[in-house]
Order: structure tokens, then sequence, then C-alpha cells
């Protein structure tokens, strides 16, 4: 089971990283530095929609501010095909702002996480979600998690 990590800022994408790997967490990440990059993961000529259920990430850390492609459209357009519309989509976010937190959650997110600035509190926000959407959490179509 992938994870994917669409994230531009190197820094969060080696902090999320090493909270994964200290949380024991050893699944494949893919990483996706914007949001066109994702758009191509999921729809490209060889994107992993077209693989059937096997094919699609365990869950997706989306970052709202993102170049190219805002978290925001990544995650309408997951939402908006049959076939990717029931992978979870976590918004990892420094976005306060509560509309932020209310267009993702209308547009369907399955949680907002805001990141916190310190390492400690960001790996265990990390090794929580990842201990959920990859260990408890059951989809659809499964029985053991997505």
């Amino acid at each position: 089971m992938q994870i994917l990590l669409v994230e531009d800022n190197p820094d969060d994408v080696q902090l999320t990283l090493r909270a994964l790997k200290k949380s024991n967490i050893t699944n494949e990440v893919v990483l996706k530095r914007d949001g066109q990059e994702a758009l191509d993961y999921f729809f490209g000529d060889h994107g992993v929609a077209g693989k059937g259920h096997d094919g699609l990430p365990a869950v997706v850390l989306l970052d709202l501010m993102l170049p190219k492609v805002d978290g925001l459209e990544v995650l309408k357009r997951i939402r908006a095909d049959e076939r990717t519309k029931r992978v979870p989509v976590v918004m990892l976010t420094s976005s306060k702002e509560q509309s932020d937190v209310l267009t993702s959650y209308n547009l369907g997110c399955n949680s907002y996480i805001r990141k916190p600035v310190d390492f400690i509190q960001f790996a265990d926000a990390v090794r929580q979600v990842g201990l959920y959407w990859l260990i408890l959490n059951e989809g659809p179509g499964s029985n053991q998690g997505v």
C-alpha cells in the first residue's frame, strides 16, 4: 500500500518522511511536488486510476498551497472521477483559514490537519494519520484497510 505525498516544500517533505520512518510506517511513499504531478499520477497516460483499486494509494497526504494546480483543485478532480472518488485524502497544510477547512470538507476531504511547527508534534500527527489510514481504517472493497 502506497502513500501519496503531494508537497512542494522540501523541508516538509523531509519532516514527513522522517516522521513516517520514526513511526515504523514502512509503506512506499510516492512524492509529487506540485498539483499537476499529482493529477498526472492519477490520470496521466500511465496513471494509477487506470490500474484499478490495487494501483491506488492507501492514502493521499495533500498540501493545500501547491504550484501549478492547488490542492483544492487536485481534491476536486480526485473526487469527481469514479475510479478515485473513494481514495482517502488528508489535507496536511499550514493554512489556518476557516474557509480552507470548509472548502476542503465541502470538496470531500477525509481529514484536515494543520501542520504543527514543532517536529515532535508534527511527527506525532503524521504517525497518527499513518496508523489510522493504513492500519485501522477499513475502506470499501477491502478486508484489511484501504
